[in-house]
């Protein structure tokens, strides 16, 4: 009885049925808004804070390598979203594909990992942001002390759920604005600082010391690896899109090809211009613009920075609320969480309660130690994802698929097997904290979860 109850799921045409029935939340996503809601995520902390710190700690200039590698496993991950988005049109993402194919309790745990994944993600973003937004104040004569340079980052949050919470479409047009800002500060940067590599810097182009070789570039490939979760928060808008089945594949491949191609240059110009090891600074992109000698677009970078990452904390903090939601309407957890505001047509409580949860770490925890549990949690959806489109493709083969994903039997196998290897080029004392966390999921679900889903009435 117990192991009917952990492995219970839904059935592709009861979710197909209930995204159908479904219209409590405004369907006001075009594929290009869901594209930028991609970028939004993408381009940010990949560019203007890891860059710098993969580079001089881990990949030296072979962080090129790093992207790249990050890039193709994200790729193979990504194929096999398209293909669940198109057919299971569902806000929650991978947690959703999850109940479909493997079960509830996987479901809960894949969930839960969203939550680490979106939270710990909007606070590493939001620290970067508060560092960013210090060093430009410096830069204009205004100090913050250094006891207080993590509040503004629990103020942009606390303004960026206000806005969640009002509506999606202004949201979402202010996320077009600012992602057109920093592509366009990114590609400034590129044009801009080319011209002053110095190719003596990318020697040896994988540094053999301690920590670095192959295997730094692989550790670099896993911490770089969160960078990429905006095409996951693509799929989170399943039920907000016009046209979920079109739309979210072109949101999904789009966005991570457009990023994959950014980051890749903008880490080459940048170990071009600076030798590796002293890229280890809060703002490395900064300081390549002021070494390329770009003068005031030095500045104008700096100002594309903040833009670029408060894009991302708000499209993070927009998936958050998506998964709670999507739990909540399933029973996992409270049905108050899953409440729609009837005037804005958005789940404003576990919009609330997002925000609250990240503007209270982000006042107190570094950066540096959250990064990785990123990672492993982004990793370990993408892994679960790449599973599951193989199960369904055994289960129920018959079912029209909008988006089929090319070459499943390799390309969902190499998404697992390049998850898999990331998550283990990560420290030993991440995997640690992840157990934790795993644990506390467990305990939760096994108290409540397992008794209240909706899916118990029918055993």
């Amino acid at each position: 009885m117990l192991n009917r109850e952990l492995f219970r799921r839904k059935t592709v045409s009861e979710l197909q049925a209930e995204a159908a029935a479904d219209h409590s939340l405004r369907r006001a996503l075009s594929a290009l808004s869901l594209t930028t809601l991609g970028i939004g995520a993408i381009i940010g902390t990949g560019i203007f804070v890891l860059t710098g710190t993969v580079a001089a700690l881990h990949s030296g200039p072979a962080v090129v390598l790093s992207f790249a590698i990050a890039g193709l496993a994200s790729g193979f991950a990504a194929l096999c979203y398209a293909e669940f988005a198109s057919l299971v049109p569902m806000a929650g993402s991978a947690y959703s594909y999850g109940y479909a194919t493997l079960g509830e309790v996987i479901a809960w745990m894949i969930g839960w990992t969203l939550v680490l994944e979106y939270t710990l993600g909007a606070v590493t973003i939001a620290t970067g942001w508060s560092q960013h937004v210090v060093g430009f104040l410096h830069d204009i004569g205004v100090i913050v002390p250094a006891r207080f340079g993590n509040l503004p980052a629990a103020f942009l949050i606390v303004l960026l759920t206000t806005l969640l919470v009002v509506g999606l479409k202004a949201a979402a047009s202010v996320n077009n604005v600012l992602v057109f800002v920093k592509v366009a500060v990114v590609l400034l940067f590129i044009v801009g600082a080319a011209h002053a590599i110095n190719v003596a810097n990318w020697e040896p182009f994988v540094p053999p010391q301690t920590s670095f070789g192959w295997s730094g570039v692989l550790t670099g490939a896993a911490m770089v690896f969160f960078s990429y979760i905006g095409f996951d928060v693509v799929s989170t808008a399943a039920q907000e899109a016009r046209n979920p089945q079109r739309d979210i594949p072109i949101g999904i491949i789009g966005s991570l090809c457009i990023c994959t191609v950014l980051y890749i240059l903008v880490a080459a110009i940048a170990t071009g211009v600076v030798r590796y090891p002293e890229l280890n600074v809060p703002d490395p992109i900064g300081l390549v613009a002021e070494r390329a000698g770009l003068g005031w677009i030095a500045t104008l970078i700096k100002l594309g920075g903040i833009a670029a990452l408060t894009s991302v904390v708000l499209v993070l903090l927009f998936g958050q609320s998506r998964v709670f939601y999507a739990m909540s309407r399933d029973g996992l957890l409270p049905r108050v969480v899953g409440s729609v505001h009837p005037r804005y047509r958005t789940p404003y409580v576990s919009s609330l309660i997002a925000g609250a949860a990240v503007a209270l770490v982000a006042a107190l925890v570094p950066m540096g130690e959250v990064a990785n549990l990123v990672s492993i949690g982004t990793l370990l959806a993408f892994a679960s994802v790449s599973i599951g489109v193989l199960v369904l493709r055994l289960r129920e083969p018959q079912l029209p698929r909008p988006f089929k994903t090319p070459a499943v039997w390799v390309v969902a196998p190499a998404g697992l097997v390049s998850a898999l290897y990331l998550m283990a080029s990560l420290p030993g004392v991440t995997w640690g904290r992840f157990a934790v966390w795993l644990g506390l999921g467990l305990a939760i679900y096994f108290s409540y979860g397992v008794h209240k889903s909706k899916l118990a009435s029918r055993l």
